[in-house]
């Protein structure tokens, strides 16, 4: 006679394999690849408003910062309360240094929120820009016209923000124009860089990255906030080592709409584009 299978309780075999997806998810998310979607313009050209790439999380060692925060309606977990023993110390496990031009993403040090920029700064560099231009220890980059890049003026992505245009006030529809430069750093990384006008931030002072920090700023230079503002108004200002989270290398989806799922709004020639 043929004894029955035993099964269990349909709802707790439900609810382990669910908490055993998500954990992992969660591991591999903390140790190996983390989804990011590109919520500003801050990064033009390179990077548009609606990309969606994978962080190497793999590439700069382990941090803190290495572990999901996790914000869903009432739940609001940051990375400090579940990797927080590893805080402190601006140290990594099985750290490398990042070198001079990568797209990095990084844990804000006030606000703890992640931003996506070009590290410019390495530790012991002085940074300093004068009539826009990027002086690093005294020597400026090397530039080079790149015509311009057009957009249209238009709503863009989930928040709805509008570009600036360099070409004064554009309707909506219009061709929104920026200056495009060619900007090549002392270790030969070259990128575009985006110019929209005059503004303080095209001359600062000049910056000390202090030991184990780093200094980043946004390809389209006049619409970023980063290290060239201090921390104290909301500013990005020096970067911690272990506040780093991976290096951005590869376009992997591309969308001008509003959600991903409206596919007419797809950039099929950005994906899996390579990035500067």
């Amino acid at each position: 006679m043929a004894s029955e299978a035993k099964t269990g309780n349909p709802i707790i075999e439900t609810i382990k394999t669910v908490v055993f997806a998500l954990l992992i998810a969660g591991i591999f998310r903390t140790l190996f690849f983390q989804p990011f979607w590109i919520p500003s313009g801050s990064m033009k050209d390179t990077l548009l408003i609606g990309d969606f790439l994978f962080v190497n999380k793999m590439a700069y060692g382990y941090s803190y910062a290495s572990c999901p925060s996790i914000a869903i309606g009432p739940i609001d977990i940051d990375a400090r309360d579940i990797c927080g023993f590893l805080d402190g110390d601006n140290s990594r496990l099985f750290g490398s240094e990042p070198e001079r031009g990568d797209i990095i993403v990084f844990r804000h040090p006030v606000n703890h929120k992640d931003f996506i920029k070009r590290l410019i700064g390495l530790p012991g560099d002085t940074v300093q820009l004068i009539d826009g231009v990027v002086q690093i220890n005294g020597t400026p980059v090397e530039l080079e016209d790149a015509g311009s890049f057009d957009e249209i003026y238009e709503l863009q992505g989930s928040m709805g923000s509008r570009p600036r245009c360099e070409n004064g006030v554009v309707g909506e529809g219009g061709t929104c124009s920026k200056s495009r430069q060619r900007e090549t750093l002392p270790n030969g990384r070259s990128y575009n860089i985006l110019n929209i006008g005059d503004q303080r931030s095209d001359d600062t002072g000049v910056f000390t990255v202090p030991e184990g920090h780093y200094f980043f700023m946004g390809d389209n230079r006049d619409n970023s906030t980063d290290s060239r503002y201090p921390q104290t108004v909301g500013g990005v200002g020096f970067v911690p080592y272990e506040n780093l989270i991976g290096r951005a290398g590869r376009v992997i989806f591309s969308s001008a709409g509003k959600s991903m799922l409206y596919f007419w709004t797809w950039r099929g020639d950005r994906f899996f584009k390579r990035l500067d």
